[in-house]
């Protein structure tokens, strides 16, 4: 906690906190909002499946490109220009006509979240590099956000659905903000990435980034494929009322909150990798409880269990790839971009299985993708491991 004494560092730290909630709101808004959108505007699943797609599309050009461009223009002006689509997708939602803004507004969004997400993962891991609590805590600010949202619309449209329409006025306010924010956040090295031209793409050899890069991958595909989903899922089987369908997505990011600020608390008592492996074999038995439950307690009890267990795969597999990160800085950006593919795929293939066999077997393809992201975080595991035993026999 060293870096806060320094006011420039603890500014840079409060406002990326900041920023973060109102990411986990976006992020949040985008599966919320779908059943809306998608009664209002009269879409199908395969269309609303390539939309969240999109969204994941914009999410990756921006992480990349996020990472990249600011070699060339600064970090500053990189993240305020990506960071401004987040207003102009909620003005084309709300103004705008036919399924074409609609499909533009979701790739806006996934371009300003990306954009997002890999500033501040950056820019909060050079605070502290591999410190896993710093990353987790990142990541609860934006599980604040993301359980905030689903409360605040079913509160909006309670009474009557058509004030979905409002939560994008909302949502707009809320882009301005992040852009004033951003705007604020000093910025220590405008010319990302110059200081180690020599060496910049030496990652490539490393083991490490394909097993992180890999573990994220699938860990995406199935967060996407559930957060993108999961309302519409329950609201069109029937297994939960119309009501709570809405609620189960605060109910997940709750727990995600929650999982979140355990991981970063039991990060500094126990080792990571131990946590990861946990938090791994209960993504995949939550998962299937959530997906075979019938009745409403057992269902519920899936989502928390999901939520909890899946809340510090992702920032403690970053926290992995932290040194990495500090000795490579654009690793940050391929890793994203390759992981961020999950993300783009996932929900389309639930969509397309929706359309043809129902919406139950579209969200039964996600059981493959927890099993496989078990197995990455066994190698990740086991190879960290290794690698902790070498440096121990070597000193």
């Amino acid at each position: 906690m060293d870096f806060l004494k320094d006011d420039r560092k603890k500014k840079q730290f409060l406002c990326s906190y900041g920023v973060f909630i109102i990411n986990g709101m976006l992020a949040l808004s985008i599966g919320s909002l779908l059943p809306f959108i998608r009664d209002a505007r009269g879409l199908d699943y395969a269309f609303c499946g390539l939309i969240v797609s999109l969204h994941s599309v914009g999410n990756l050009v921006s992480s990349f490109a996020a990472g990249m461009l600011p070699v060339a223009i600064g970090r500053k002006k990189s993240i305020l220009l990506f960071n401004a689509f987040f207003a102009v997708a909620y003005l084309l939602i709300i103004l705008g006509q036919g399924n074409l803004c609609v499909a533009l507004a979701f790739f806006m969004t996934g371009l300003a979240r990306g954009a997002t997400s890999n500033f501040c993962n950056t820019a909060i891991n050079s605070l502290a590099p591999g410190k896993a609590w710093i990353i987790n805590g990142l990541h609860a600010m934006f599980s604040i956000g993301a359980f905030l949202f689903p409360i605040f619309l079913t509160l909006l449209t309670m009474t009557d659905t058509e004030n979905w329409i409002y939560a994008c006025y909302f949502m707009l306010g809320m882009g301005i903000l992040s852009w004033i924010l951003y705007f604020l956040i000093p910025v220590d090295d405008d010319k990302a990435g110059k200081r180690d031209a020599g060496g910049s793409f030496g990652f490539f050899k490393e083991p490490l980034f394909y097993l992180c890069t890999a573990t994220l991958f699938f860990y995406l595909c199935a967060e996407q494929g559930v957060i993108g989903w999961m309302i519409t899922y329950f609201k069109d089987t029937g297994f939960l009322p119309a009501s709570l369908s809405q609620i189960t997505a605060s109910v997940l990011w709750i727990m995600i909150l929650a999982g979140r600020l355990t991981t970063a608390w039991l990060s500094t008592k126990m080792p990571k990798e131990r946590l990861l492996l946990v938090m791994g074999i209960g993504l995949v038995l939550f998962f299937f409880l959530l997906l075979f439950s019938r009745s409403t307690l057992w269902i519920i009890i899936g989502i928390m269990g999901f939520g909890y267990s899946m809340a510090g795969i992702y920032p403690t597999t970053v926290s992995f790839s932290g040194a990495l990160i500090e000795k490579y800085p654009l690793a940050w950006s391929f890793i994203l971009t390759a992981a961020s593919i999950g993300s783009i795929v996932m929900p389309s293939i639930i969509g397309k299985i929706a359309e043809t066999s129902g919406i139950f077997f579209g969200m039964s393809s996600i059981v493959a993708v927890v099993f496989i992201d078990m197995v990455c975080i066994v190698g990740l595991v086991t190879y960290v491991g290794g690698q902790h035993r070498k440096e121990c026999e070597a000193g």
